[in-house]
């Protein structure tokens, strides 16, 4: 029986844990079009806390469409989605955001006017006798950024125009611990970083999947998905290729997954 998902009882439900043999997360032959286009095509994933799944292809492979339907931007035309076994539907993205589902775009949805503890909170402000209670958000922000390691930002109160690319990808995950996110997807995160910037966005990941948060991670760049994933999965064309552990592909076997949709590589 499908639930649909539109409170914040709903995250304490999804805390009580189910068998260590059901997935977080589990997609079951989605399949979605836009008219003429078929975007999706019996799709089925599962997506385990504790550990980074990296989803790679090609342009107009299905990424994107996949994860809009994870975050309940889209709703699939076919399939089910089954949160620790249990089916749900997601009427839109607050539903998902509900249930634990966080999702950090390539812009982030960061405000530039607004400081670090202001964008960590922003639509979900504290408030104390009816003001916004601007010592424990900041508080609370540098709590956060502190239990991830986070050293490179001096002040929670320095706006977030000020920051290069890794730090504000540091408040945008920062910003899903805080908010005590269960699945963390995220779409290009190492994109147009530098070297130094891109290892401690993904030390970040690392540190996520450490504490115990599942993370989906959008990725091109080969180099960064064989750093971070511990599973990687390839659609081809709206199909699932294959999904593996890290350890049993290289990326000559990934790329011809990407290409053709499939591989001699692989045992």
């Amino acid at each position: 029986m499908t639930a649909e998902v539109g409170d914040r009882a709903a995250v304490d439900l999804a805390y009580a844990g189910t068998s260590p043999d059901v997935p977080l997360l589990r997609l079951e032959h989605l399949s979605k079009s836009f008219g003429a286009v078929q975007a999706l095509t019996d799709v089925t994933l599962d997506v385990p806390v504790g550990q980074v799944t990296a989803l790679t292809g090609d342009n107009g492979a299905g990424k994107s469409v996949l994860i809009k339907c994870i975050a309940g931007i889209h709703r699939p035309d076919e399939g089910r989605l089954l949160w620790e076994g249990d089916e749900v539907s997601f009427r839109g993205p607050r539903d998902a955001a509900a249930l634990g589902i966080e999702t950090v775009y390539q812009d982030l949805a960061l405000c530039d006017n607004l400081d670090v503890a202001q964008n960590m909170f922003l639509g979900r402000e504290r408030l104390r006798h009816g003001l916004l209670d601007h010592d424990a958000m900041e508080q609370a922000a540098r709590e956060t950024l502190a239990s991830l390691s986070v050293s490179t930002i001096a002040s929670v109160r320095q706006r977030v125009a000020s920051l290069s690319g890794g730090q504000r990808q540091s408040v945008a995950i920062a910003r899903s611990v805080l908010w005590h996110s269960r699945l963390v997807i995220m779409d290009e995160p190492t994109a147009a970083l530098g070297v130094a910037q891109t290892a401690v966005v993904l030390q970040l990941i690392r540190r996520l999947a450490g504490r115990g948060v599942a993370v989906v991670v959008i990725s091109h760049n080969l180099n960064d998905v064989f750093e971070v994933a511990d599973r990687i999965a390839v659609l081809y064309l709206g199909r699932l290729a294959g999904v593996h552990p890290v350890a049993e592909l290289d990326r000559r076997a990934v790329v011809e997954l990407m290409t053709t949709g499939r591989s001699d590589r692989i045992g």
